[in-house]
């Protein structure tokens, strides 16, 4: 069971070279090591999106992450928006449209 009040979520999109470069791979691999439960997935524009919830810590971790990458990506902007975090997510996947 999950406890609310100790979660945080994000929403996440991150501009620059974050597509065909592995960038949804090492974000779940990441999410993974850190105990992160949510998605990622590319967007038409070219962007990609990342949704993640857990600890507080390691959420601000995933967080600084992101404006960073890992290479060969090239992380331009990241967009984020705190959200409220429900305990939905069990584990954390790539999404295919």
């Amino acid at each position: 069971m999950n406890n609310h009040s100790e979660g945080k979520r994000f929403r996440v999109i991150i501009s620059g070279r974050v597509q065909g470069v592995y960038f949804r791979a090492n974000t779940q691999r990441q999410a993974h090591l850190l105990g992160l439960s949510g998605w990622v997935k590319n967007r038409p524009d070219g962007r990609v999106e990342t949704v993640f919830e857990g600890a507080h810590d390691k959420v601000d971790r995933m967080l600084a992450w992101c404006k960073t990458g890992h290479p060969p990506a090239r992380v331009d902007h990241v967009d984020s928006t705190e959200e409220d975090a429900d305990g939905s997510f069990t584990d954390f996947k790539i999404l295919y449209d």
